[in-house]
């Protein structure tokens, strides 16, 4: 009579086994996480020249030792803003070859501008994660005092995403103001809408937490945002906004995520030059180019 096949032990079955399927789920989890919070382009479409702005490239090691990418737009001729700046962080997806018309809106109150991007996009090497793209933020905000700009005179810029990052640079480091534009108050407060069928607030490991260190930056605030914002909510800018402390702005536009600030150019750039005021910047010259 053949062997009896041997059962799997107690232990193998009520620990192993759950152990295994739980290490699955958590794997599937983090690349779900990572999938959804960051979308990088690697394709440059074309340059700030393309738009009519002149412009250099920066090319920068981070302090990890990451080549990442950026273009530095200087401020129109003869400008007396000439020694402002705006270091714009940009959103998820894509890369800076998609903010060049950003950066002409921005240009047009006599500043700089410098467009980066994160590791993993467009030209910058590596691949993007939370304390990275800090890293990142950090380097080119050290190029720009470099450079020559003081602290004060560096606005740091936050597209969606990037106001998680724009946020933090504000938090660390000296900066004149912070803009937020169609921000989220954190990763795992709009991960919960998106996706309401997930645990997002119990696995999140990437959080983005603008609104929890508002409180702890006291410089002018801008809060850009559109009622209409199909992908983060007007009640994050709401949010936000309360978290901030005083001089603070909130500029409230029509249209979709991504094209609502291009149709209330008008809203925006009251909104920005009230900001530069408060920031400390002269009356914009007349006869710049």
């Amino acid at each position: 009579m053949p062997d009896a096949k041997p059962r799997p032990s107690r232990f193998r079955r009520w620990v192993v086994r759950p152990v295994v399927y739980l290490a699955v789920i958590m794997i599937f989890f983090r690349w779900f996480e990572h999938a959804n919070v960051y979308h990088p382009n690697k394709v440059l479409d074309g340059s700030p020249a393309d738009v009519g702005l002149p412009f250099e490239d920066v090319a920068l090691t981070t302090d990890d030792s990451v080549k990442v990418h950026g273009w530095f737009i200087p401020a129109p001729t003869n400008s007396l803003r000439a020694g402002f700046v705006v270091l714009v962080s940009h959103g998820n997806a894509g890369n800076i070859s998609h903010r060049t018309a950003l950066a002409g809106l921005l240009r047009r109150h006599g500043v700089a501008v410098l467009l980066y991007d994160y590791r993993g996009y467009g030209r910058s090497e590596g691949r993007p994660s939370e304390d990275g793209t800090y890293r990142d933020a950090l380097a080119f905000y050290g190029w720009l005092k470099q450079r020559g700009f003081a602290p004060e005179n560096i606005l740091s810029y936050g597209e969606s995403l990037g106001g998680g990052i724009a946020s933090e640079l504000a938090r660390r480091e000296k900066v004149g103001g912070l803009i937020l534009q169609s921000t989220f108050t954190s990763i795992p407060d709009v991960g919960a809408e998106l996706f309401p069928f997930l645990p997002v607030r119990l696995i999140s490991t990437i959080r983005y937490a603008t609104r929890e260190r508002l409180p702890l930056i006291h410089v002018p605030v801008l809060v850009v945002h559109s009622q209409q914002d199909e992908i983060v909510k007007f009640s994050h800018a709401e949010k936000n906004f309360a978290a901030a402390n005083e001089p603070k702005l909130l500029v409230t536009l029509g249209g979709s995520h991504n094209g609502g600030l291009f149709e209330n150019e008008a809203l925006f750039h009251d909104g920005m030059e009230k900001l530069l005021k408060l920031a400390g910047a002269p009356p914009v010259s007349a006869g710049h180019e």
